[in-house]
């Protein structure tokens, strides 16, 4: 093991970076966009309702693969040639913003209706009484499903590795490849993986406790 990060480390120091910046992306926008459309899903309005139904369920039940191929082998053709990280990344960050936005959904629905309603007679409209409200509520109560998700979009990051996004994943696949230590390879991407995941989801936990 020792040998794979003494002969290797620069390119598991390059994976573990490309891996820790495509979750940071992915997690910052795929939040932004799922609750967008979490709120589209209960707003009065009812095309944004249908749009939102849409879109979830369309890249809810696609594999993740597709998606970031569609991005990474279709869209050069009709648009411009992006490469595999933004590719990955894109296509992470809509796959998971379509969980993320069922997951907002049901901790909105969780909120007491009277909340609304309250904010409503006070003179709030639709829109600010849901941001002032309703959404800091519903947040604190979606928590523990949204840690996992964020852990899932982590391990989802291995995507790359079909795309030529020089992931932790890819990165493995070279290394093992040349050094023909498959095993101790894996044990050391899955170590690295770890480092990743293991503080945010003890972050989560935390965040949980503090806000209940």
């Amino acid at each position: 093991m020792i040998a794979i990060f003494h002969n290797y480390g620069g390119l598991l120091l390059q994976g573990f970076g490309q891996t820790l910046l495509c979750s940071i992306i992915a997690l910052l926008f795929s939040l932004i966009i799922g609750s967008m459309f979490a709120i589209f899903e209960v707003t009065p309005v009812k095309s944004l309702r249908v749009i939102a139904r849409v879109y979830i369920e369309v890249f809810r039940n696609i594999p993740l693969l597709v998606i970031t191929m569609f991005f990474y082998v279709v869209i050069p053709m009709f648009v411009t040639k992006i490469s595999g990280f933004a590719a990955g990344t894109v296509g992470l960050t809509i796959y998971t913003s379509a969980f993320i936005a069922e997951t907002v959904r049901s901790g909105i629905q969780s909120v007491d209706p009277g909340q609304m309603e309250g904010a409503r007679a006070n003179g709030l409209s639709w829109w600010q009484a849901m941001r002032h409200i309703v959404l800091p509520q519903a947040f604190r109560y979606v928590i523990p499903p949204l840690g996992n998700q964020f852990i899932n979009l982590v391990k989802n990051s291995s995507v790359l590795a079909f795309v030529a996004g020089f992931d932790l994943m890819y990165q493995g696949n070279v290394i093992a490849s040349d050094s023909l230590n498959t095993m101790t390879t894996y044990v050391v991407i899955g170590i690295l993986y770890l480092i990743i995941t293991l503080p945010l989801s003890y972050w989560m936990r935390y965040l949980e406790k503090k806000l209940a």
